[in-house]
């Protein structure tokens, strides 16, 4: 098949980690792959002035001058728009089917010649957080006539409970096994504790900080390890003390999750979470709150499921408390969760997922 993928663009986030992963096997089974990109927008010079302002100088610089992205980085056939505007058929080869990745790639998509394949949504999230006005855009493009293909059963479950039955299909995310790989090991000492740093109230960057500071109360040796692709500030803090990672190479992040005992997934909004397969294929036992795939792979034993309460306060009493119990329960117990949560990583594979995937394109082209 010849398949074309539409990205809004190129960066580090686990969205187009997924898209990169698909784009890539497919070639390798092969299809004749192309994933068109769209530019990043520069800021308004009211926004520049804010970000300047306020010392985003990380910001300003991925908006002017990005750096490569995952689709860059994994050396599948990439072609990336002169700059941000709409994806237009002129933008695209003849393909047999064209895969749109985001709310608004699938309203371009929708305006496409068939020459430019059968319509494909890949929904890697309920993606309404932009305000009111584009929630009724996201609605309307996932009303659009395509198949839909969800990457979490509670992905599908939450949006059509607000939008009723959109056939949409599931098929979930994997971890890459060969990538993410740490050998069996002892717990740390002193104890560690991780998670992924990000200056958005929607990672939940707040929420470890938190429950890391009640931790620390009954574990004052806890340390505490961090990565992410932006870097903390005041208004963005760390714990104290952190052992702080700035945009680790992708060869080196399975080494970080091996340095933890225990993986924080604080997310307000997650459509799937993959640091938790990866945290987990690395032998680390995940706390993690239930949302995105937590609630189907956290109960299999290799982590610990928060209960979910609206509660701020209580909610990282939960992880607080979840943090002390792994640090102080018997190694042996332990080695098991984090044997549990190994395990779990192997039940199900790129190479799987990509068979499905592979299966729904065959079936759109040929319906």
């Amino acid at each position: 098949m010849r398949i074309t993928f539409l990205l809004p663009n190129d960066n580090l986030t686990g969205g187009t980690r997924v898209v990169a992963t698909y784009a890539r096997l497919l070639q390798a089974r092969g299809h004749q792959v192309l994933v068109v990109c769209n530019a990043p927008p520069r800021p308004s010079v009211r926004e520049a002035l804010r970000l300047l302002r306020r010392r985003n100088w990380e910001i300003l610089r991925q908006r002017y001058f990005p750096r490569p992205g995952h689709i860059a980085l994994s050396g599948v056939p990439m072609r990336r728009l002169e700059r941000h505007r709409p994806i237009m058929a002129s933008d695209l080869p003849d393909a047999d089917v064209v895969v749109a990745t985001w709310w608004e790639t699938a309203v371009w998509m929708h305006d496409l010649p068939a020459a430019k394949g059968a319509h494909v949504h890949l929904v890697q999230g309920y993606e309404i957080w932009g305000g009111p006005e584009q929630r009724e855009h996201v609605h309307a493009a996932l009303r659009l006539p395509n198949r839909k293909v969800a990457i979490s059963k509670a992905l599908k479950q939450e949006i059509e409970g607000v939008l009723g039955d959109l056939d949409m299909v599931v098929v979930t995310n994997a971890v890459d096994l060969e990538l993410f790989y740490a050998p069996r090991r002892p717990r740390q000492q002193p104890p560690t504790v991780g998670f992924i740093f990000a200056q958005t109230p929607i990672k939940g960057a707040d929420r470890c900080l938190q429950a890391i500071a009640l931790a620390r109360q009954q574990v004052p040796d806890l340390r505490v390890l961090a990565f992410g692709a932006e870097q903390p500030n005041t208004d963005w803090p760390l714990p104290p003390g952190t052992d702080f990672t700035y945009r680790p190479a992708q060869s080196l992040i399975p080494a970080l999750y091996a340095q933890c005992d225990i993986w924080l997934f604080p997310s307000r909004q997650d459509s799937f979470g993959l640091p938790i397969l990866e945290a987990m294929a690395c032998l680390t036992p995940v706390i993690g709150v239930p949302i995105g795939a937590a609630p189907d792979l956290l109960p299999q034993g290799g982590g610990v499921l928060l209960s979910g309460t609206k509660d701020e306060d209580v909610l990282c009493r939960e992880m607080a408390d979840a943090i002390v119990r792994l640090c102080h329960i018997p190694e042996e117990e332990w080695q098991a969760i984090s044997d549990a949560a190994y395990a779990q990583t192997r039940r199900y594979s790129w190479e799987d997922a990509t068979s499905l995937f592979e299966g729904l394109l065959q079936q759109t082209v040929q319906a």
